[in-house]
Order: structure tokens, then C-alpha cells, then sequence
């Protein structure tokens, strides 16, 4: 279904269809799509053995403050297993793994080896097997729907290899939605104050496809800080780019880790782990290696590929 923005521009339908798209004839000129912040719109996943009952008194329960002093992510025993045909697979098998406050975490691993599955456990867009997972104190594991819901929208923050920007909202607006959805106040002037910060302030009435590739990024990397949550997740987010852009984009990101953000950036390239404060490594849903990178941590301006 495709719906028209306050300008009469069409703005085409993504999600799962639980409120109306963005636009700016909305009470306010607020945008009012239910989705998670700084990501497309996501439907909320099952609960293990696919069952998150609404009105069970596990779901009715406060979810509860979790996991050691001084860290933001925890995942204790995280197994993700799929049936594919009459075959199982194994995403993620028994992972154990616990991030600082204010830390830059690379994720790295080649195709297959659970990067992807990691990230969308970590952000609510999936949900183990086994195993328990907090975020910043909230204990997501079995948490009903619409807790997810409250939770991808005031914690994570998603930024995509794809972009996921809306192609008929301007970079403006496109941040300012993420601002919406997470419910800031000023929402658009701090959506011009955040693209100002990665270097679009002179871009803000630009479309999608009037940008370049990095610009695009960007816009996306702007969306989710303008949230502010706490937690900023990146799947591959200089894939698509030149190696150029792909540098300003990691030191943006490993800005946002220095101002007290954690951040989680899935790769396959190596040499982007260079810039990280800690290299996680996954080979066939198992971390195979988890520490410093090799060499000692690198400054932006000194990678290349």
C-alpha cells in the first residue's frame, strides 16, 4: 500500500503495518510510524519455541535490571538455530558474550558465520533459541511484543549496508522520523543539528537519489544518532562505499563509541578491525577469537584497502 506525505509526495509502504507511514500531514508535522529507531520498520519477532503470549504473567512482569556492573550487552548461552526443509541450522551456538559501556566492537567473520544473526539478536529484530540476552539492563529474552517494540525504539539504534531511507522523504526528514520514532523533542531541529554534525548541513532538503552512496550513509548514520539510544548497531556499513567514504564513516562511528555510545560494527573486512577497541571473531555461529586487534588498536587515517 502506498501512502502520500503531507506534500503529496508518495511515500511507499515498509513494515509491518502496525501505524501510518511518515509524512509530514501528520498532527504536528510529528512522524508517527511505529518501527524501530534509526532502522526501516521491523515486525517483532517470537519468543523461543515461537511463543511471546501477550497476557501470560511472564509478559505482564517488569523486565527486570540485568547483567555486571559496567556493561550494556550481555548474552549468556545465545543459541539461534533455524529449520530449513527438513535441515536444522546452527546461526549461533552457546555464544557468551559481554560488551563495556562506551566500547567499539568489530564483529568479524566471513559470510554464514552468525555476524548478521548477532546483530538482529542484540537489537530485538530476532530471538534466540536458548539462552538469555540483556540490553542495557533489560532483560529481552522473553519480553512480549510490544515491550520489544518500546525497547528497539528508546535503546537501539540500527545502521544498514542498504541505507533503508525512505526515498520520498527528504535527508531532513528521514532523520527527523528517527528523532519521531524515539520520541525527542525539537525533533527537526535536532535533525538539522545532527546532519549538520556529519557533514550534511547543506544537503538537508536533498532526496535519497540525489545523494551519493556516502551521503546516503551518512543521512542513515545521522537518523540513528538523532535517537540518542544508547546502543548503535552497524551491519557491514562501508560495504557499498569507496574506500574514502568508507574511512569518514568509521570515524564517525568511532566517534560516537568515544562520546559514550556502544557501538557493534559487523564486517568480513579485516582491516576495519584494526580501528576497533575490541575484535570479536565468529566462524560457524562460535567466537573463535575475541580481543584486542592484532597490532594494537589503529587510527582512522591509517587504514587502507
Amino acid at each position: 500500500m502506498e501512502h502520500v506525505s503531507g506534500n503529496g509526495r508518495p511515500v511507499p509502504a515498509q513494515g509491518d503495518g502496525t501505524a501510518s507511514e511518515p509524512g509530514r500531514g501528520t498532527p504536528g508535522g510529528r512522524f508517527t510510524r511505529t518501527t524501530s529507531a534509526g532502522g526501516p520498520p521491523q515486525a517483532a519477532p517470537e519468543g523461543p519455541a515461537g511463543r511471546r503470549p501477550e497476557d501470560s504473567a511472564e509478559a505482564r512482569a517488569e523486565v527486570p535490571a540485568a547483567g555486571p556492573a559496567g556493561t550494556r550487552i550481555d548474552l549468556d548461552d545465545v543459541s539461534r538455530r533455524y529449520r530449513v526443509g527438513t535441515v536444522d541450522v546452527t546461526a549461533l551456538d552457546d555464544v557468551d558474550l559481554h560488551v563495556d559501556e562506551n566500547a567499539f566492537v568489530v564483529v568479524l567473520g566471513p559470510s554464514g558465520s552468525g555476524k548478521t544473526t548477532l546483530l538482529n539478536l542484540i537489537g530485538a529484530l530476532d530471538a534466540p533459541t536458548s539462552g538469555r540476552i540483556r540490553i542495557a539492563g533489560q532483560d529481552i529474552t522473553a519480553a512480549t511484543p510490544r515491550r520489544l517494540q518500546r525497547f528497539r525504539r528508546s535503546t537501539v539504534s540500527f545502521v544498514f549496508q542498504s541505507f533503508n531511507l525512505f526515498p520520498g522523504l527528504t535527508a531532513l526528514e528521514n532523520v527527523q522520523f528517527g528523532a519521531d520514532v524515539a520520541e525527542r523533542e525539537h525533533a527537526a531541529e535536532l535533525a538539522a543539528d545532527t546532519l549538520a554534525q556529519v557533514g550534511l548541513g547543506d544537503r538537508l532538503r536533498h532526496f535519497p537519489h540525489e545523494l551519493s552512496g556516502g551521503e546516503q550513509q551518512r543521512v542513515a548514520i545521522a537518523r540513528a544518532l538523532a535517537t540518542g539510544n544508547p546502543v548503535l548497531l552497524a551491519d557491514e556499513p562501508t560495504g557499498e562505499l569507496d574506500f574514502r567514504t568508507g574511512v569518514q564513516i568509521l570515524g564517525l562511528l568511532r566517534a560516537q563509541a568515544e562520546a559514550g555510545k556502544t557501538v557493534l560494527v559487523v564486517t568480513h573486512n579485516r582491516e576495519i578491525s584494526r580501528v576497533a577497541d575490541r575484535v570479536i571473531e565468529l566462524s560457524s555461529g562460535r567466537i573463535v577469537g575475541d580481543g584486542p586487534p592484532r597490532g594494537g588498536r589503529a587510527d582512522v587515517s591509517e587504514l587502507h584497502w
